[in-house]
């Protein structure tokens, strides 16, 4: 049946319609790719969005394509002066004493000789390069001297690799290179040969194997210890292995991160193959409340075996409205600075009550935080039903309303935090350090990795020298004879100099 001329234009206008709309979402595309490879990747507003900050209802009702009229003043600040960096006085000093000539010790008027009265100083930092030494542990023996039947030798202490030339403080330092500083184990060869010894990268490589796999026991009672808190925070980020079963090189897998932050903070990393549900539902038990997550699914399965309450970050909703607001057209005001102008608010309210207990907490965002949230819901659905759900802009309100519940769960507790950025900037170093070495060889590299990256996280985390802390531990675990030896070792029960 043919159809009328009317329909038919109804048709290709729909057509159009739908392609004008795939364009502007191909050209959003191209724009936020080129933002991301030649952009900064900083989210704080401009000097031009600070003037939207209090005036997230303004910008409501102002028209989305008019242009930005708005003048904002910045007040005149002084430029501080950065103090100088003063050297501790516990450091060693090395006395260089300028003296003048003999010759010019004499006054030039009536040649009397002159007198020391004091000393004009300045100091320097000098530095040491690192130095080998040799530790030889010499197990003494004693015979018996009437029959030399009977001979004694005297015990030593277990070693974390035993046989091996590797000492606790050599083990350490290249640990701490790699795991800290993010200094792959071949550049560490390179710089052991300077200072004049030859110690192969697959030398180092199976040392640190050997020492992820001798922490196991701390490792395990830091996830008991996680298991205990009120809030845990999880994120993951990929990892590449080159030797794993039925895998290629090529694929992927993960590094997952719990951490608690308080009084005792830890970080454990743990590498699995997969990304998929099962490993949170493995990480995870009922004994955690709550947990801090981004918007990935498949953390749910966990959170409803286990009775869990997940709370949303807020910093991910607010980055992909930055995201949009990149693609605007420079000088206008859009739905993007709408959202970012009420999520900062939420943002400020945070900032002033960080140090508060959870209860002033709880109250203040009750009384201040609430009713911002309510509005920014308001708008938000008001928005969903005029925005092209394939735009920028459309994908962050999506993203917005579909992780509602769990953003503003944050509200209900004063414990809980508005964002997952603790965890983001505990596996950072992770990410770093994997632009350097990029992948792992095998399974025990990334496991070992993995536990290695947890000790020094967790050591810094407790305000303690990872270098100091792993030594310790390098050097007393070996010798551990039960489980209040192990506990002993973890980083609030260690005193180190």
């Amino acid at each position: 049946m043919a159809i009328s001329l009317h329909e038919e234009n109804q048709q290709l206008r729909e057509q159009l319609a739908q392609r004008d709309a795939q364009i502007v979402s191909l050209k959003e595309q191209i724009k936020q790719f080129l933002n991301h490879r030649f952009s900064a990747s900083s989210e704080k507003l401009s000097i031009d969005q600070l003037g939207l900050f209090n005036e997230a209802e303004a910008i409501e009702q102002a028209d989305e394509e008019s242009p930005a009229s708005k003048t904002v003043t910045v007040k005149s600040h002084k430029r501080q002066q950065k103090p100088r960096v003063s050297i501790p006085a516990d450091y060693p000093r090395e006395e260089i004493v300028h003296d003048l000539p003999e010759s010019e010790k004499y006054c030039p008027h009536d040649g009397t000789g002159l007198e020391v009265i004091g000393s004009e100083d300045h100091e320097q930092l000098e530095i040491i390069p690192a130095q080998i030494s040799v530790l030889r542990h010499r197990r003494l023996k004693y015979p018996c001297p009437c029959c030399q039947k009977h001979i004694v030798t005297a015990d030593k202490p277990k070693q974390p690799i035993e046989k091996s030339i590797a000492s606790p403080g050599l083990l350490a330092y290249v640990a701490v290179q790699k795991y800290a500083d993010a200094l792959p184990l071949y550049r560490q060869s390179e710089m052991f040969k300077r200072i004049g010894i030859t110690l192969d990268r697959t030398n180092l490589a199976t040392w640190m194997v050997r020492c992820g796999e001798l922490v196991q026991p701390v490792i395990n009672l830091l996830m008991d210890h996680l298991q205990q808190q009120p809030l845990l925070h999880l994120d993951e980020t990929t990892l590449q292995v080159l030797e794993e079963p039925g895998k290629t090189a090529q694929s992927k897998s993960y590094l997952w991160l719990m951490a608690a932050f308080g009084d005792q903070p830890a970080m454990v990393f743990h590498y699995d193959p997969t990304r998929n549900q099962q490993v949170p539902m493995d990480l995870l038990s009922s004994t955690v409340p709550a947990i801090m997550v981004d918007g990935y699914e498949w953390y749910q399965k966990a959170c409803d075996t286990h009775q869990i309450t997940r709370l949303g970050c807020w910093a991910h909703a607010r980055r992909k409205f930055v995201e949009a607001q990149k693609l605007q057209t420079k000088g206008k005001t859009g739905r993007a600075d709408q959202a970012l102008a009420y999520i900062q608010k939420l943002y400020a309210i945070e900032k002033k009550i960080k140090d508060e207990p959870p209860e002033k907490r709880f109250n203040i965002r009750q009384r201040e935080a609430k009713p911002i949230v309510e509005k920014l819901q308001a708008w938000m659905e008001k928005s969903l039903l005029t925005v092209a759900p394939q735009s920028a802009v459309g994908k962050a309100l999506g993203y917005l309303h579909n992780q509602w519940d769990r953003l503003v769960s944050y509200l209900g507790d004063g414990l809980y935090p508005i964002d997952n950025n603790a965890a983001e900037r505990a596996i950072r170093p992770f990410t770093i350090g994997r632009k350097n070495w990029m992948f792992s060889k095998s399974q025990a590299g990334a496991k070992a990795s993995a536990n290695l990256y947890s000790l020094v996280e967790t050591a810094k985390a407790n305000q303690l020298n990872p270098y100091d802390y792993l030594k310790h531990i390098f050097k007393e675990l070996p010798n551990a004879n039960n489980i209040e030896d192990v506990e002993a070792l973890l980083p609030w029960h260690v005193q180190l100099d």
